[in-house]
């Protein structure tokens, strides 16, 4: 049977996970809005939205988890958010979800 601790616990949880998604998407904002509508000759990168804005959510939810996880004083699920955290910004690296589109990004002094 749940107490009403637990259900107050899971409440700031889920409150916690939806303010640091929210976060995310503030932060993906500025280069979302580069990628998709500030292009040269309507040049736009898809993957800033198809990518990178889940990339930034998932992390902002995993970060905002395992801080409260870590003030509650649970270490292995922390530890195991901390690994999530890491394996998604593994992949936002690896698959450059941040990139403007190429006529934005600077070309060096030939250009």
């Amino acid at each position: 049977m749940e107490t009403r601790q637990d259900a107050v616990t899971g409440t700031i949880g889920c409150a916690a996970a939806l303010l640091g998604a929210l976060a995310g998407i503030a932060i993906w904002l500025p280069y979302g809005r580069k990628g998709l509508f500030g292009a040269f000759e309507g040049e736009t990168n898809p993957t800033v939205l198809w990518l990178g804005l889940p990339v930034l959510a998932l992390g902002g939810a995993a970060t905002a988890l395992a801080v409260l996880t870590v003030v509650r004083g649970r270490w292995r699920p922390a530890l195991g958010l901390l690994a999530a955290l890491a394996g998604i910004a593994a992949f936002g690296y690896a698959f450059d979800v941040l990139a403007a589109p190429q006529a934005l990004q600077d070309c060096g002094s030939p250009c």
